[in-house]
């Protein structure tokens, strides 16, 4: 089997795929195992069920295929290697369920037929069931991208309303420091203008007193010559 899995040596996302694809390994060797001891229908289905998950980690496999080369080229070379190993394990893996799949005496019990016509229609019935499937399994993953864009979509409504919500609230803050400004600018000039009408007053005090002083010192002036 493929080395441990290095998370030193490869991305999250690479190294995520890898830990599901071991999974998924493990999971395909215990149907191939399971597989050596049935006959028949229960044969059949065990089969496809092993097809299916052969199918899964084809997929993971190209999912890796596509993360590692997004790896730094430093490290590059260990992910590598790990990933032909996978590769060469699931491709022992497919041969191991051809052998499988190739029995057909094993496949079909006691129905099972030298008669190359009965053969053919056989595997032209398993063919139709295979390809009707893998046609569920890619509705299915139709349905799953549909699903996931409605609510991508959903979320980019309720994104776009948050936004003009913001948008509204900040207006509303700018009008009310433009309004608080106006109201700023006003006490500043009231209070200037009080400012100058408290220095005019008092120099109109500071005239009047003077003028008293003046006016005093010349009454005791006049009265002493």
């Amino acid at each position: 089997m493929s080395n441990p899995l290095d998370t030193d040596a490869g991305s999250e996302l690479f190294s995520s795929y890898e830990a599901e694809l071991k999974l998924v390994q493990a999971d395909l060797n215990q149907k191939l195992d399971q597989i050596s001891e049935l006959s028949g229908e229960p044969r059949k289905s065990a089969i496809r069920l092993a097809e299916r998950t052969l199918d899964e980690a084809n997929e993971l496999l190209g999912q890796m295929r596509i993360e590692k080369q997004n790896i730094p080229s430093a490290i590059r070379s260990k992910v590598n290697q790990r990933f032909r190993n996978f590769e060469s394990d699931i491709d022992g893996q497919k041969r191991k369920l051809k052998t499988l799949s190739d029995d057909r005496k094993a496949l079909f019990g006691n129905r099972y037929s030298d008669n190359p016509g009965s053969d053919q229609q056989l595997e032209q019935r398993q063919q139709l069931l295979s390809g009707t499937e893998r046609l569920d399994r890619s509705s299915q993953r139709l349905r799953d991208s549909q699903r996931i864009a409605n609510e991508t979509e959903g979320i980019g409504r309720d994104t776009l309303a948050d936004l003009q919500l913001q948008r509204e609230t900040i207006q509303h803050t700018r009008m009310n420091m433009l309004e608080s400004e106006g109201y700023v600018d006003r006490s500043v000039k009231t209070l200037r203008g009080m400012a100058r009408r408290m220095a005019t007053n008092r120099i109109i005090t500071i005239a009047i007193i003077t003028i008293l002083v003046l006016l005093i010192f010349a009454v005791i002036y006049s009265k002493f010559h």
